[in-house]
């Protein structure tokens, strides 16, 4: 039979079409066959983290810890006020606020941007006293000035203690309360473990990021990544001023309950 020529025309180019079609096809099906995700493609190896020594336990420090106070001395400290030889009372392997009149605050002798804390403190067994008058300290996260100027992790006997709750232990004073209560009773150890983020300012002093905290209480989380509104303050509302490295501050309280005491303070600078 002969076809007239359009019609020939017609096959051919019906031909050719499907001709491509099968081509890219096959060429899809080998592409992706190359394309193929591998394990590999998502395996990264640098660069390859530092090499830390954990300590014995998790209250000892890791291999990469400065440590603050090691039980027999305050070469690490200073007096707030003057920045003279730090006066607290070292015995037995344990650090006691000095409440004498005129001492003060102890902070740092060395400063700070972020940091992972680690510190142990204990009340009184025969703590007395009530409200923030019982066991009253706190850890500042970072000295800004005399006094009580900074960023203020409260310490408080808040086992069987009433009082307003962004002024507990475990809170950010006056902004942050904790997330839970797991205070051990007065006598016994208690530890906080903290994650200090430092605000980041400008060339005029103007706030870039602002700071936050992430803190465990007896291994328990109680402020989580938390974010600061500025300094702490005693009366009216928390403002930022701008600072670069600041010392880690422990208070001396005016209260006149027994002193609290600190062992095992270690810090570890992060990136």
């Amino acid at each position: 039979m002969h076809l007239p020529h359009t019609t020939l025309v017609a096959i051919a180019a019906v031909i050719a079409a499907t001709a491509v079609v099968s081509s890219h096809q096959t060429a899809g099906r080998q592409g992706a066959a190359q394309a193929a995700p591998k394990p590999a493609d998502t395996e990264v190896h640098t660069p390859v983290p530092a090499v830390v020594t954990p300590g014995a336990s998790d209250s000892a420090p890791p291999s990469d810890a400065i440590v603050l106070f090691n039980g027999k001395n305050l070469d690490e400290w200073v007096l707030t006020r003057d920045k003279s030889p730090a006066q607290w009372v070292v015995a037995d392997g344990v650090l006691t606020v000095n409440k004498a009149r005129g001492v003060g605050n102890i902070e740092t002798r060395r400063s700070f941007r972020n940091y992972q804390l680690h510190i142990e403190w204990r009340i009184p067994e025969r703590i007395t006293g009530s409200d923030q008058g019982r066991g009253n300290s706190g850890v500042f996260l970072a000295s800004t000035g005399p006094g009580d100027a900074g960023y203020e992790l409260q310490i408080l006997d808040s086992y069987n203690n009433a009082t307003y709750v962004n002024g507990q232990a475990g809170s950010i004073y006056k902004q942050g309360i904790p997330l839970v209560n797991p205070n051990r009773k007065p006598g016994e150890w208690q530890s906080y473990e903290v994650i200090w983020t430092a605000p980041t300012f400008g060339a005029d002093g103007s706030l870039k990021t602002p700071a936050y905290v992430t803190a465990f209480f007896n291994g328990v989380l109680i402020q989580n990544h938390f974010e600061l509104k500025g300094e702490t303050v005693f009366t009216g509302l928390p403002a930022y001023k701008a600072y670069d490295r600041a010392p880690i501050k422990l208070q001396s309280h005016g209260d006149p309950s027994e002193p609290i005491s600190f062992r095992n303070i270690w810090v570890r600078e992060l990136k």
